[in-house]
């Protein structure tokens, strides 16, 4: 039996986590909200949601499931009956494709969704290819199920941000278990054309490997109703899965509810995960999400709407500014992504950003090596906010 050591030299319980947690990075973010707080009149533009609160409609249908007595656990795993059906119809109309019950399940939230996804395919000695620059939360799920997160980076040609399918066919191998990308992607906004996620398909089904895409931002599409999915050109048993949510096109961060499109045949294996996961999701919460889908296109519509004239007011601003470099404008999303000459460490500027000109901005390191130099800016905000700031960053620039 071990000794227990006194007070003195006693080990920290903290070395006795799994590595894979022990070394997660926390995001400076959160420090540079902390900051934030001791500076008036600062225009905060570092989180990836909007400043519209959730409609009422779908405010009044979780409150009269709540006034319901909708408080006891939901007995289907994978969600509410109510939901479910709504949801397939959604599904179904926006692919133009037949997705039925069974393919969907409820989460909680879109990063729960994530989990599951990986949970399923991803194990201790495993890679997963993913795509950079990408919203940080994807490496890290890699990172903690035990597999090795290996990036394939998206290249500018032209001022464009571009995929080059060979560079991820070359980052598989045997131990490949999944290749992951967002689409819209956070925080480029660039988008996967269908003929790319055909060919991704192809790959897969001549591997094995799955493919597991985030379409989080898929109603934030600016050429049309919902960008292309992998939904629309895989057949139902194909090794694919897509993970959405209503956070962002519902303005539904802080209900925390998804969901996770998948083959029929995983669906039983996925109501055990949700059971020893997180039992289910809330009942009110679902009742919420199901009028979002059913009384909700105008407002997405309108989210997406306010996303593209900010990016516009973005890039007429900032675009006239001599040092700041912007690619060609993004295809949907919720963001601008730029750089300024010369500079490697968008951490530092960020920072002089908000101590002097008082914007906030997200530094690039959080999305990848490759992205060290550049700065993410949500720009789902009042026309004349994003204006403002982009007309401090510039005139600070120019002092």
């Amino acid at each position: 039996m071990l000794a227990r050591k006194g007070t003195t030299g006693q080990r920290l319980a903290y070395s006795g986590i799994r590595p894979q947690i022990m070394d997660l990075q926390v995001e400076n973010i959160a420090q540079m909200a902390v900051r934030a707080q001791s500076i008036p009149d600062v225009i905060t533009l570092w989180y990836g949601e909007g400043d519209v609160e959730t409609p009422e409609f779908i405010r009044a249908a979780a409150k009269a499931s709540l006034d319901h007595g909708d408080t006891f656990y939901v007995p289907d795993m994978r969600g509410l009956p109510a939901l479910t059906k709504v949801l397939s119809e959604y599904q179904s109309r926006l692919h133009g494709r037949d997705i039925p019950v069974v393919r969907s399940t409820i989460t909680p939230g879109g990063m729960q969704s994530v989990f599951m996804a990986l949970q399923l395919v991803a194990e201790m000695g495993s890679n997963v290819v993913y795509i950079e620059p990408q919203w940080p939360n994807i490496r890290n799920a890699i990172h903690v199920i035990g597999a090795e997160p290996r990036p394939v980076f998206l290249r500018q040609i032209h001022g464009s941000w571009s995929l080059d399918l060979e560079d991820i066919y070359r980052a598989c191998d045997a131990r490949t278990r999944a290749i992951m990308f967002s689409t819209p992607s956070n925080p480029l906004g660039w988008t996967a054309s269908r003929e790319e996620l055909q060919a991704l398909l192809e790959f897969s089904r001549e591997t094995g490997i799955w493919i597991i895409s985030d379409e989080l931002y898929n109603r934030l599409y600016f050429h049309g109703e919902a960008a292309p999915s992998v939904l629309q050109v895989a057949d139902d048993e194909d090794r694919v899965m897509s993970v959405n949510g209503f956070s962002k096109a519902w303005a539904m961060t802080g209900w925390r509810i998804g969901w996770l499109t998948h083959p029929a045949s995983v669906a039983k294996p996925l109501s055990a995960v949700t059971q020893y996961m997180n039992s289910g999701t809330a009942a009110f919460v679902q009742a919420g999400a199901k009028v979002a889908l059913e009384e909700g296109e105008a407002f997405a519509a309108s989210t997406r709407d306010r996303c593209r004239e900010g990016v516009d007011i973005a890039y007429r601003i900032l675009g006239a500014a001599n040092r700041i470099v912007l690619p060609t404008k993004p295809a949907g999303g919720m963001y601008v992504f730029f750089s300024l000459e010369g500079e490697r460490n968008s951490t530092e500027i960020c920072q002089r950003f908000l101590e002097e000109a008082r914007v906030g901005l997200a530094p690039g390191w959080l999305f990848g090596e490759a992205s060290k130099a550049h700065m993410r800016m949500c720009v789902c905000r009042d026309p004349a906010e994003i204006e403002e700031a982009c007309k401090r960053i510039v005139a600070l620039l120019a002092a």
